[in-house]
């Protein structure tokens, strides 16, 4: 019977269509089901999948959303400076969650990690901090102080030698930089740190006493 109805509707057109349509009214009054798009050419194919891409660029718009991010970032800060760790950790992973490629964030997170000792786990947001933002001093300076609490003296070396590039007039990294040498043994670097650190920061005890122990008078 199907391949009549087809053939009907084949050769009669919008009239035999009509006809079928009659037909399946009847037989559906007749307690039948009848699904007249079964009849209809291309009715029984599948909507195209989606392109790779643009697979990826749905999943990219449901999980990122920077405006979100930033009221959880911003509650993160709120709760870490009221002494509020573990909710602070949950407000910046989410916001990590929902903006992975922000360097502040993972800056932020990596200074709590560092308040609460944990330098691995700060040394690699610094990380990630300054590879989505490239020479900046922050980030540098934070996983630099995280090595020297581990007895990486020569990590935060390579970094604070880095940092002051970018930042030369921030007093603050040549104190850590002379620190750094002055583990090293290098008392020419550690001293000249220091000297320059003194310069920008005239009353710094840190920079003064280190002079003192490298051979200088500040």
């Amino acid at each position: 019977m199907a391949f009549r109805l087809r053939e009907q509707l084949h050769r009669g057109g919008a009239r035999g269509l009509a006809l079928i349509a009659a037909f399946a009214t009847g037989l559906c009054s007749a307690g039948c089901s009848f699904d007249l798009s079964s009849l209809t050419p291309g009715s029984n194919k599948e909507p195209p999948p989606q392109t790779a891409a643009a697979q990826a660029v749905a999943v990219s718009d449901a999980t990122t959303n920077p405006k979100d991010a930033q009221l959880h970032a911003g509650r993160a800060q709120t709760l870490a400076q009221a002494g509020k760790t573990e909710e602070a950790l949950a407000e910046f992973n989410t916001a990590l969650d929902l903006d992975p490629h922000n360097a502040r964030t993972f800056y932020n997170r990596g200074l709590l990690y560092q308040s609460e000792k944990q330098y691995e786990l700060a040394i690699a947001d610094f990380t990630s901090a300054n590879g989505l933002t490239p020479q900046q001093a922050d980030p540098l300076l934070g996983r630099a102080t995280c090595y020297l609490a581990i007895g990486k003296a020569k990590e935060a070396a390579a970094d604070l030698d880095e940092a002051v590039q970018a930042a030369p007039q921030n007093g603050l990294l040549w104190v850590t930089r002379g620190a750094a040498y002055e583990k090293l043994g290098d008392r020419d670097k550690a001293a000249d740190s220091y000297s320059r650190a003194v310069l920008l920061r005239p009353k710094d005890e840190a920079a003064r006493s280190g002079l003192a122990r490298t051979g200088r008078a500040g």
